[in-house]
């Protein structure tokens, strides 16, 4: 590795050439790659709700719609709106009283559950249709030309509509997101750091592989939204503490090399490699951990990020040594005095009262178990957004106006006899909280022969093998109330037809939660048992990975809990990837602090002092790598609008800093009080083979 090192420090004006060409091709890629800002996408295929979507588009020509409230506005001007967004590209139809009855007949004399479906004081309902799915560009278009149609008499909710508004709200907020953290990193490596040109070297490395990620993506065809915002933000944070120690061993390695800084430079890419290597692995693992999920936004997050892990690491060895090279001289001449030059006190203090840290870790484990264990977590992605947005402005309108939140869509055999149809749809509208249901049936009635049914109604309800029914409820989307709805309408209709399918928001939203709820836990496994095996196989050891996971994920339960005794909610996927990400990418801290203590009990040292030169060599690294990703995530997280962005944001910056202390505090309590226990269970943790090797050799 030495060799190869060296031939880096060599051709570093090449490797610098390399480096901002490789920006055109990525660049390229970043244009191209598609951004997904449905999350509900994102649920397996073998669902019914999922298959249900797909059939509606084949079979109606239809996957998504959206609600339209108007208020106060005549029928005829209703009329008029309501041809007009009939004419928007990719609105296939629109549903609404005027397709079943003649707009000079008076509201009061239409049948009692076509009254209650399509007006409620001056308030009138439509249901407009799109000819493709909820995220889809066209739908989202369409949704953002009717916009353009209405004023403030009218609002358009649904689905499609709360997909836009993320995607808006995305659009405008992603590049200061990339800006604040960068701003944060940089002023935290101004303080810890003694030279002004450092910072800039270390943001242009990280941020050349950013670039490279993200460019990267263009194989994978689109990625999420979330992923796309988080990707900087995590890999500026996560591999920030590769770039600090490639600079202190470059400046050790000048001081056994001070004639030849090429030399110097190649033996400290060597040893970086070499120590970053093993971290980087632990990290990746955590990431590669999400791609478990059967909800696949984990796989999407999984994927990206740790490629973002993996070209982190070799910026870190090719550019960024090659950088430092070439601005060598510049570097010395804007060299400041550091605000912190040794943490020696802190230490000191640190270890000398290691059993108070021990009764502290003691006293808050379970209040951080219960904590964590009972922490609320919701599911509605409505509630991710501000409520001053179009879409949730739209569905309080709803509410308010209609008593309802949601539509659910029944697909049926479309040749059950019309008996049957009857009684399915009487027994789902005495289903609690149902509203109305709008089929063949209800807007027509018993007694029309099928030949008289106006096209437009029968192309609207009917495709080749099904038929579609709308059921109102009045429940909100993701609550404990819709979702024991659903369950009944499924009954109801599966038990007249078997095939038959309820879709749509609510109904995939309660997917949403049945599948995630079993992917946190799957997750949480899997990452703690490959990181379990990682650190195992690094020390040849039993104790320590049980020791150093154990105190991670202390840290994670301290962090979870916080939202709990605060009377947070979380959003699903905060739960879901925070606690993975905070083990793969904080166990770093604890893995350097452990590699040092194992240096320093070979050197001879007894226990307290292998552990007091630990700390004091470790510290200050872990503390700018723990405030730095701090500052990566914080100023993400009081600056978004997006829930489930500052949500994970918000827990990730202050489990950088609760993963920061433990490991400062607890873990050398742990290795003082587990000394025996870890020499006993560690393949020569002493070092005594090797003295041995050598001294026979």
């Amino acid at each position: 590795m030495v060799s190869l090192g060296k031939w880096i420090a060599k051709h570093k004006y090449l490797i610098l050439l390399i480096g901002f060409l490789l920006l055109i091709p990525s660049f390229y890629g970043m244009i191209k790659t598609r951004t997904n800002y449905d999350i509900l996408s994102y649920l397996p295929d073998t669902l019914e709700t999922v298959k249900g979507q797909d059939i509606m588009v084949d079979e109606f020509g239809m996957g998504a719609f959206s609600m339209v409230v108007v208020e106060g506005m005549e029928l005829k001007d209703v009329q008029k709106l309501e041809d007009q967004f009939s004419e928007v590209e990719h609105v296939k139809d629109v549903l609404w009283y005027d397709d079943v009855a003649d707009i000079s007949l008076p509201v009061d004399m239409i049948p009692k559950d076509l009254r209650e479906a399509f007006f409620r004081g001056d308030a009138t309902m439509m249901l407009v249709l799109f000819d493709n799915t909820t995220s889809s560009d066209e739908a989202m278009g369409a949704v953002e030309e009717m916009r353009k149609l209405v004023n403030d008499q009218t609002f358009i909710s649904g689905m499609t509509g709360i997909v836009t508004d993320i995607k808006n709200i995305a659009l405008e907020e992603l590049p200061a997101y990339v800006v604040i953290a960068a701003a944060l990193c940089f002023l935290i490596l101004l303080l810890t750091t003694d030279s002004f040109l450092v910072p800039v070297f270390f943001l242009l490395s990280i941020g050349l592989a950013i670039v490279y990620n993200l460019g990267s993506n263009i194989f994978l065809g689109e990625i999420s939204y979330i992923t796309k915002a988080l990707t900087a933000v995590l890999q500026l944070g996560v591999t920030m503490d590769y770039s600090i120690f490639l600079l202190d061993s470059f400046e050790e390695n000048k001081k056994h090399y001070p004639d030849d800084r090429e030399l110097a430079m190649g033996h400290a890419i060597a040893a970086t490699f070499k120590s970053i290597i093993g971290s980087s692995i632990t990290t990746v693992a955590g990431f590669l951990a999400l791609c478990s999920m059967t909800f696949a936004l984990g796989r999407d997050i999984g994927i990206v990020m740790s490629k973002g892990v993996i070209m982190g690491v070799l910026c870190c060895v090719t550019f960024l040594p090659s950088i430092i090279l070439v601005f060598d001289k510049g570097i010395k001449k804007t060299k400041h005095r550091p605000l912190i030059k040794n943490t020696n006190r802190a230490s000191t203090f640190i270890v000398k009262h290691h059993k108070l840290w021990m009764v502290l870790f003691l006293v808050l484990l379970y209040p951080a178990f219960y904590g964590n264990n009972h922490t609320g977590i919701y599911y509605n992605i409505a509630r991710s957004l501000p409520s001053t947005l179009d879409s949730n402005v739209a569905n309080t309108k709803l509410t308010e106006d209609f008593d309802m939140s949601t539509i659910h869509m029944v697909m049926m055999d479309k040749n059950m006899d019309a008996k049957s149809k009857r009684n399915m749809v009487s027994d789902i509208d005495a289903v609690d909280g149902v509203k109305w249901t709008i089929s063949m049936s209800s807007l027509l009635g018993p007694t029309i022969p099928d030949s008289m049914i106006p096209d437009d109604i029968k192309s609207m309800l009917q495709g080749g093998d099904y038929e579609l029914a709308f059921v109102c409820s009045k429940y909100e989307s993701a609550t404990a109330e819709v979702n024991a709805q659903i369950g009944e309408i499924d009954e109801i209709v599966k038990s007249y037809d078997p095939n038959a399918l309820v879709i749509g928001e609510a109904p995939m939203m309660k997917d949403l939660e049945d599948v995630t709820n079993v992917d946190l836990v799957n997750v949480n496994t899997l990452s703690i048992a490959a990181i379990f095996v990682i650190i195992m196989l690094t020390f040849k050891s039993i104790s320590l990975p049980i020791i150093l996971v154990s105190v991670i994920e202390f840290a994670i339960m301290v962090n979870m809990a916080v939202p709990y005794y605060q009377g947070v909610e979380l959003p699903f996927v905060a739960s879901i990837v925070v606690g993975t990400i905070q083990l793969g990418a904080t166990v770093d801290y604890a893995i350097l602090m452990t590699s040092r203590y194992q240096k320093e009990r070979r050197s001879g040292k007894n226990k307290k002092e292998a552990v007091l030169a630990t700390h004091k060599a470790c510290m200050l690294s872990i503390i700018t790598s723990g405030i730095s990703f701090f500052a990566a995530t914080f100023g993400v997280a009081a600056y978004s609008k997006v829930d489930m962005i500052g949500a994970i944001c918000t827990l990730l910056s202050r489990g950088a800093l609760i993963s920061m202390v433990v490991v400062l505090g607890v873990l050398p309590a742990m290795f003082l009080l587990f000394d025996k226990v870890i020499c006993m269970t560690t393949i020569d943790f002493l070092g005594k083979k090797e003295k041995k090797k050598k001294q026979t050799a």
